[in-house]
């Protein structure tokens, strides 16, 4: 494959008037997203699903628009941890051990233009790398068989879900629960109802937007109403920058972030949280010479801005070339795609290369839009910052339920998203992740299929599965990070039970 003519094929997509409008519209929206504490990119990507079908979009339309929305939400996410010492995600905390510092000393300012920089240089080189290493990748992806997609599956919702950063019982549980949502539905081997209860509107299985948008968007607004959080948050003023625009910019510390970031981002599971704090602590490790990390040294910021950027361009690696999401929010991306018929995988870049190539092409022109929006009106996105969330999170319940209502318009839909809001309102109070439910529900066709091929194959004889030795690998990976997952979740129980006693 030709990278070359493929990418500027994918420019002339990208540069389509109405390509280049949802990239701005994403990447605007997406930083006021990632402005406000508490949402980050997963919930914004689930917010504005209801947008990219109420605009009858192409695919490729509605890829960029969640792709910009992505991106912005994380260049957006470190306005609140520079100004506010609160991360807009989990991605952001290492930004606020250094960026709040910076801001307390009257350099706001000029910690959110070392974090705009910082992103783009790591958002642009993980977008060079996509476009290099995505196709390759694909080319070898399209050996897979049923066994090795299978194994691949299994360690997808495991790693992926949060196995190896959470309580391991409680991701598995989340997982299993997304796989039997999947399961609702017409059989399509049988052409049994499976766990219908005699609703018709159940037939075709439950539409991946209910899901999303119930459990993430509507379930926070649960949260909010328990918690009833009013006012604005006291925060550090903007003010103007203090040094020179080219002195801000930290090209080794940058480059060092956003190579590692990207390696990190690419590997399943691994996301943009461990990419910033893995990156924090290589910068220190080499740059720190004076002791200064943590009191405001501009490096610390540059560096996890540059990871963790790089690692959510990463995630889209495996998402394409695999159809196996690289992190929780391009989970929800996928589950997108293929509500849009778009299976994402190694033969997309044969049969719908437009979709590839010009969503390639749109990230680097986002990565562009977002430098010149995050340097000159951050502190129009800081003013966000003192909005009262009663003001917002009605907007979010409407555009809620208007975007699911224009999917099939069906009453019984917003019944259903309702109901999906009040489970992961649960899901959540019992610190169950979320996650694997959906991702669960987004991989669970697919792998029953991937099982029933296998089976099918070789007459019934389930050890077919572990007999490839690609499969077999995958199969010893995930056992490995289940092992080291527990054995951690004990060591941890055990050290409270002898704190608790001690004390």
């Amino acid at each position: 494959m030709d990278i070359i003519p493929s990418l500027a094929n994918g420019f002339a997509v990208a540069a389509q008037p109405m390509n280049l409008l949802v990239a701005f519209i994403g990447c605007f929206v997406g930083t006021v997203i990632g402005a406000l504490p508490g949402i980050g990119p997963v919930n914004g990507i689930a917010i504005l699903i209801p947008l990219a079908f109420s605009l009858d979009l192409s695919p490729v339309s509605a890829l960029i628009l969640l792709t910009s929305v992505y991106y912005g939400s994380m260049f957006g996410g470190r306005i609140a941890s520079i100004l506010l010492n609160i991360p807009g995600d989990s991605s952001a905390v290492v930004t606020c051990i250094d960026g709040f510092p910076m801001a307390k000393k009257g350099r706001a300012a000029d910690a959110l233009a070392i974090s705009a920089i910082s992103s783009f240089f790591g958002g642009t080189l993980a977008t060079v790398g996509l476009t290099v290493l995505a196709p390759s990748l694909a080319m070898a992806a399209i050996h897979f068989g049923p066994r090795e997609y299978f194994a691949l599956y299994v360690m997808a919702i495991i790693i992926v879900g949060g196995i190896a950063t959470g309580n391991p019982a409680k991701t598995l549980v989340a997982g299993l629960l997304g796989l039997v949502i999947g399961t609702v539905g017409i059989d399509p081997a049988t052409g049994i109802p499976r766990f219908t209860f005699g609703a018709y509107e159940l037939y075709e299985g439950i539409d991946f937007v209910i899901v999303a948008i119930g459990l993430f968007a509507i379930s926070e607004f649960l949260i909010y109403i328990e918690q009833r959080r009013t006012g604005p948050v006291e925060q550090v003023p903007v003010g103007r920058r203090t040094t020179a625009l080219r002195r801000l910019t930290y090209p080794a510390t940058s480059l060092r972030a956003s190579l590692l970031g990207f390696v990190i981002g690419v590997l399943p599971g691994a996301g943009a949280t461990l990419a910033s704090f893995m990156g924090y602590a290589l910068e220190k490790r080499v740059s720190d010479k004076e002791n200064t990390f943590g009191k405001g040294d501009p490096r610390g910021v540059a560096a996890p801005e540059a990871a963790d950027n790089a690692a959510a361009g990463g995630s889209l690696v495996p998402m394409l070339t695999l159809g196996v999401p690289g992190s929780g929010t391009t989970a929800i991306m996928l589950g997108m795609l293929v509500t849009l018929n778009v299976q994402p995988g190694p033969l997309l870049f044969q049969q719908q290369p437009d979709i590839v190539w010009g969503l390639v092409a749109a990230l680097y022109v986002s990565n562009i839009i977002l430098l010149i929006l995050n340097i000159p009106l951050v502190g129009i996105f800081a003013k966000l910052l003192s909005v009262p969330p009663h003001y917002l999170m009605p907007g979010v319940v409407t555009v809620s339920f208007l975007g699911v209502y224009s999917v099939n318009q069906n009453s019984f839909d917003l019944l259903m998203m309702v109901g999906f809001g009040v489970f992961g309102y649960l899901l959540r109070k019992m610190s169950i992740p979320l996650v694997p439910v959906v991702l669960g529900i987004i991989l669970g066709t697919p792998m029953e299929q991937s099982l029933r091929r296998a089976l099918a194959a070789s007459g019934g004889d389930v050890w077919t599965l572990f007999q490839s030795p690609l499969a077999l690998g995958l199969h010893a990976v995930t056992a490995i990070i289940v092992a080291i997952a527990i054995l951690r979740e004990s060591r941890r129980r055990i050290g409270e039970a002898a704190a608790t006693r001690g004390a």
